[in-house]
């Protein structure tokens, strides 16, 4: 999947993050708890223990990314090992805390890969290490990075926020010890997040893009597709019962 966004163009990206990535949690959802409770009871202890390690080994492996859109599609890879924490902790705020995670995902990820490319556009390279003191000419561009980096790392306020924190307080009633290993994906997303942006954004300008007539900020068009993602990136993540109040019904159809 990874590399898969890596190929991908623009679209197929947004596609990719925004839904085909979460077709294997639905199917555990729509097809695995109802039809096989049992089984899932029985073998949730290793699924966990593997989505343990998956949101710490994806983690790690964002580190050491050196092309934008594979931070973004490793980063991709941990949130989704945090889904399916939440669908196998078999509770109600778990579920809930899956699927709205799952929503947020959708938005901010997708938001994420745009943003990336436009860098791509401008300058027809991912590579990190081109790239720094974007901020110096590109003031627009960088804030709104900030604010979806933000996002990413699941920063309050933001839709993110609302899906890791259920997701992670119905797995800390099963176990702490879990729990407590699954927040160390909270904290290393901050660090390649955070990492990623300094290392953008901040610093002496590039040799590269000081000579470059191709630094300019965003473009109205490009402002007003990011526009409505960052609107709901805040509203869900100020007003998540909004969205809270239409899964609960159906979550509780799935405990009949």
């Amino acid at each position: 999947m990874p590399l898969a966004h890596v190929e991908a163009p623009l679209a197929g990206s947004v596609v990719l993050a925004g839904i085909l990535i979460k077709l294997g949690a639905y199917g555990l959802i729509r097809f695995s708890l109802p039809l096989m409770p049992s089984a899932c009871v029985y073998f949730s202890p290793l699924i966990l223990t593997l989505c343990v390690l998956g949101v710490i080994y994806a983690s790690l492996t964002t580190l050491r990314q050196v092309d934008l859109k594979r931070v973004i599609a490793y980063s991709s890879v941990s949130h989704m090992a945090v889904v399916v924490l939440g669908i196998f902790s078999l509770s109600l705020i778990g579920l809930e805390g899956s699927i709205f995670l799952q929503i947020s995902h959708g938005i901010v990820s997708p938001a994420l890969f745009i943003i990336v490319t436009l860098l791509y556009e401008r300058h027809k390279t991912r590579t990190i290490k081109y790239f720094k003191g974007i901020t110096l000419t590109m003031p627009i561009y960088s804030t709104i990075f900030l604010f979806f980096t933000l996002a990413n790392i699941a920063v309050p306020l933001t839709c993110n926020f609302i899906g890791e924190f259920l997701s992670l307080i119905s797995i800390f009633q099963i176990s702490s010890f879990i729990g407590i290993v699954s927040c160390f994906g909270i904290v290393l997303s901050a660090c390649y997040g955070l990492f990623l942006y300094n290392r953008v954004c901040f610093g002496e300008i590039s040799f590269y893009i000081k000579h470059s007539v191709y630094s300019r900020d965003i473009t109205r068009i490009e402002f007003y597709v990011l526009l409505p993602l960052i609107l709901l990136t805040l509203i869900l993540g100020i007003f998540p019962q909004i969205l809270l109040d239409v899964l609960h019904g159906s979550i509780l159809r799935i405990f009949g």
